[in-house]
């Protein structure tokens, strides 16, 4: 017997398949709208956190070299440069100035000469959208009367036997940084450290106002150090305008020194422990002297002999 098909069934059953691929199909919808307004608000987001690090960027990675409205450091003051070259040459030039430099480019070698032949390295993480940021900044801080990245004011004051004593108190820890900043020799040694010696994470400073040529460029490194040891340091601790004169005025002392030598701070931080575990043993045994003997003596001589 040939079965008969409701047509009202037949036809909700149309209606509800008809509906559920419509819904299906709006969730679907729904579904790629929503990755679109995702994928968007982070790359907004990332957009806008490029921009607002820009400033730090440059702080952290710039200022011990340039200053904008400051003049000349190592590298020359960037004010207006935009309009001394233009965007694309600058740009090139930032992301691999080596290159730059060692394909002859005439302003390239005019830049080199007058940094004392010394290159401008190769910025860390330098994408295309933070070299667009950081020439947009160049350009907004180069309008204003006085850029936050004029940097210090460096006295020109000669150095005075106080500004050294500071300076070497600072380097010591005797003198407490104001903004809480580690001591230098924590990591570094001078030609006159005490007898252990300083810290070998970092290099001997002995010397370093000659090899960073003069008081300038030194007190913007102090400003601003750009290695990646001591940035997280002074970061949020960044030394005063006084204690940057009073390390570059204890630097300066150095020139003509002979580096410490590693080997003597050795010596004398083994004849100290050598001397000090001899302290211990003969201590120890002044203190116990009198307290062990020989008991089986003792019981010896107060035991009879026989026959007597």
């Amino acid at each position: 017997m040939q079965k008969v098909h409701d047509p009202v069934v037949l036809s909700t059953s149309r209606s509800s398949a008809t509906c559920y691929l419509v819904t299906s199909d709006r969730l679907h919808t729904v579904r790629l709208v929503a990755v679109a307004v995702v994928v968007f608000w982070c790359l907004a987001a990332a957009t806008t956190l490029l921009a607002q690090d820009t400033p730090d960027y440059f702080r952290q990675n710039c200022m011990n070299c340039h200053t904008i409205g400051g003049g000349r450091l190592t590298g020359p003051d960037l004010k207006d440069v935009t309009q001394r070259k233009d965007r694309e040459w600058l740009a090139n030039f930032m992301a691999n100035p080596k290159a730059v430099i060692d394909s002859g480019d005439p302003y390239a070698q005019k830049i080199f000469e007058e940094s004392r032949n010394v290159p401008m390295p190769t910025l860390p993480g330098l994408t295309k959208e933070r070299l667009e940021n950081l020439l947009d900044l160049i350009e907004a801080e180069s309008k204003l009367e006085e850029s936050q990245f004029k940097g210090l004011q460096i006295s020109n004051k000669p150095f005075t036997d106080a500004d050294r004593a500071l300076g070497r108190a600072i380097f010591l820890g005797h003198a407490k940084l104001e903004a809480g900043g580690t001591s230098c020799i924590s990591c570094h040694s001078m030609y006159d450290t005490p007898a252990l010696g300083g810290g070998r994470l970092g290099p001997d400073l002995t010397g370093i106002y000659e090899r960073l040529k003069g008081r300038k460029a030194l007190s913007a490194w102090l400003m601003a150090p750009g290695t990646e040891t001591m940035l997280p340091i002074f970061k949020n601790h960044p030394m005063t305008a006084d204690e940057i004169n009073a390390l570059a005025a204890y630097f300066e002392a150095s020139a003509g020194e002979k580096p410490a030598e590693p080997a003597a701070s050795r010596v004398a931080l083994l004849l100290m422990g050598l001397a000090g575990a001899a302290g211990l043993v003969f201590g120890f045994d002044a203190i116990w002297k009198r307290r062990f003997h020989s008991v089986r003596r003792t019981l010896v001589d107060a035991t009879p002999v026989r026959g007597h």
